[in-house]
């Protein structure tokens, strides 16, 4: 016994797309986890060139549009006794 042939080309049709979209998900998936890796990469050279900065400007906030930039003020003294410090966040 046998299913008809239209029933069995409809299978085949259906199970090529299925393996084409698994193919496709695949290599965006492998690019994803390139472009995380690159990502990573940017952040850490943010990072470290943040720390340069910081070492010539202090800790400072700069307005990404001119330039100028405005010193990071300490904020009270937590309840442990340490003073905190305003996140050093670029403005635009």
């Amino acid at each position: 016994m046998k299913i008809k042939k239209e029933q069995l080309n409809k299978i085949k049709e259906q199970q090529n797309k299925l393996n084409d979209l698994l193919n496709k998900i695949g290599i965006l998936e492998a690019n994803k986890h390139g472009l995380l890796h690159e990502m990573a990469g940017v952040n850490q050279d943010i990072e470290e060139f943040k720390n340069v900065l910081e070492k010539e400007y202090g800790a400072v906030n700069i307005n990404l549009e001119d330039g100028t930039y405005t010193e990071i003020k300490e904020l009270n003294a937590g309840s442990d006794g340490e003073s905190e410090t305003e996140a050093a966040v670029a403005h635009v």
